[in-house]
């Protein structure tokens, strides 16, 4: 397999990690042997929740605003804790304030990517090429922000954050780390707060990044259907929604149909070409002669011809290597190949982000993720002391802005692979009103857009064709770290607001 092989999902925004990102971290046994006896039971209470007020300037305006930090208990089926979620949330006085719930992904990272990068009141940078994990971590007020048009709760799932389970680690196992259940207590999370909060008669909408991608449609199903709460819009970005599409590139063209387009966007964008007529063009190669050349093999003797010819133009590599894939572009080969002859290595997330190889003459990548490795410091600085020093909500514990333990323990069974489709094309014929955005960065190879774009293009239309859209931006998995991406995302995020 192509991807699969080379990368387990990890999202910083729910970010894909290589296996480099596990290979010398023995955490997971030595969490399971922390775990033994009663420690868990044991741990001292999380404190109790603390508001301050702040400010902002949003397009102009000044906006006053409550930081709220606090946890909620998830109980089992006696009434015991046993785990506790943390939670940041982001309120403004007034009436009929709709109510926006975000997380990302992983499975194993917290919720501080789209709250200091993305939609947040205040803003860390990060994830852009140039910017450095020793970069001042000062955040500065967020243009992009939504809190103007909707309150914000960005939640932690058990073991990133601050929040833990309560329990030994092969219950923890059990009770948090799988699909199902993972569904099932976060959408609990979601009820609880908007029945502590009051707020079960306010608009409602989810936002969840890559393997919250994958989070978001079936969260959205559960809620409809076992909890009796409707969303009013999902907006799903750098979704991971379908494990299953980039299997079997041996025989199937769809791995390589997902990938290209990326590659081609990233080039484009190295030569200042990037536009939507240009990309117009790769997605219509790419479902057009593209996957038709790869559907013909040896049938045809000169299709590999012109696919490497194409191949070539568009990905802006050497020929001969485009030749020996057969224009078939594994990603992590080709993120070593495109910056090889500087020494540096691209990420999966956003290939024109890059790090210096400091293995260049490896015969594979001996290092993790340029933009996985470069972002874990400055978010967890910042967000650490805002919770503990600006909110002044007292913990000690480690906080995980990914947690490589929980990615290890994930349970990997066929609930995964089935993705989230499914509960994405029932939850919008349960709600003929639901809205439904799915914004990606072109130049991501984690999770690329086209997977998105081909899915879409498949779902019965069950009504209004635009109550489901995707939306494409210059930039890779955090896209949002642009600031005219950034700026694009929060128009077409307001209008969907506006519809329902």
């Amino acid at each position: 397999m192509k991807k699969s092989s080379l990368a387990m999902l990890f999202a910083a925004c729910a970010l894909f990690a290589s296996p480099l990102a596990f290979a010398d971290d023995d955490g997971g046994k030595d969490a399971a042997k922390e775990s033994k006896g009663d420690d868990y039971a044991k741990l001292p209470a999380f404190p109790a929740d603390r508001t301050v007020r702040q400010q902002t300037t949003i397009d102009g305006r000044s906006l006053s605003y409550d930081a709220t930090v606090g946890s909620l208990p998830v109980l089992d089926e006696k009434g015991k804790a046993i785990a506790d979620v943390m939670f940041v949330a982001y309120t403004v006085p007034g009436k009929d304030r709709p109510v926006t719930f975000a997380l990302n992904g992983g499975p194993g990272a917290s919720s501080v990517y789209l709250n200091l990068g993305a939609l947040g009141p205040k803003r860390v940078q990060f994830g852009a090429e140039g910017n450095s994990p020793s970069d001042p971590a000062t955040p500065r007020d967020n243009p992009g922000s939504w809190l103007d048009f909707t309150d914000l709760v960005f939640i932690d799932p058990v073991g990133t954050g601050f929040s833990r389970a309560r329990v030994p680690a092969d219950e923890a196992k059990k009770r948090f780390y799988s699909t199902g259940a993972d569904i099932e207590y976060l959408s609990r999370i979601i009820y609880d707060w908007l029945v502590r909060n009051d707020r079960l008669l306010s608009r409602k909408y989810l936002v969840g990044e890559s393997y919250g991608g994958f989070r978001g449609p079936r969260i959205t199903h559960f809620l409809q259907t076992r909890l009796g709460v409707a969303m009013n819009g999902l907006v799903l970005v750098s979704p991971y929604l379908d494990p299953g599409a980039d299997d079997n590139g041996d025989l199937s063209p769809l791995p390589w149909m997902l990938t290209l387009p990326s590659i081609a966007a990233a080039n484009l964008e190295r030569h200042g070409k990037l536009t939507d007529a240009a990309m117009a063009d790769v997605v219509a190669y790419t479902r057009g002669d593209y996957v038709t050349d790869l559907l013909k093999g040896r049938s045809d003797p000169h299709a590999v011809e012109r696919i490497v010819k194409r191949v070539t133009e568009l990905s802006g590599l050497d020929a001969e290597f485009v030749r020996r894939s057969g224009g078939r572009l594994e990603t992590q080969a080709y993120l070593r190949e495109v910056f090889r002859d500087e020494g540096k290595l691209g990420s999966r997330y956003d290939s024109n982000v890059t790090a210096w190889d400091p293995f260049p003459f490896a015969p594979a990548q001996r290092t993790n993720d340029p933009i996985l490795d470069g972002i874990i410091a400055p978010t967890t600085t910042a967000m650490v002391d805002f919770i503990t020093h600006t909110v002044g909500w007292k913990y000690v514990g480690r906080y995980n802005a990914l947690s490589y333990e929980v990615n290890k323990a994930w349970e990997r069974g066929d609930e995964m692979e089935k993705g989230s489709v499914q509960q994405l094309r029932q939850s919008v014929a349960i709600d003929s009103k639901l809205q439904v955005l799915i914004a990606h960065g072109w130049g991501d190879l984690s999770c690329p857009f086209m997977a998105s774009v081909l899915i879409v293009d498949q779902m019965p239309v069950m009504g209004d064709p635009n109550r489901v859209r995707v939306a494409e931006y210059p930039g890779g998995h955090m896209f949002y770290s642009r600031g005219d991406s950034q700026a694009a995302l929060r128009r077409d995020v307001m209008k969907l607001y506006a519809a329902h």
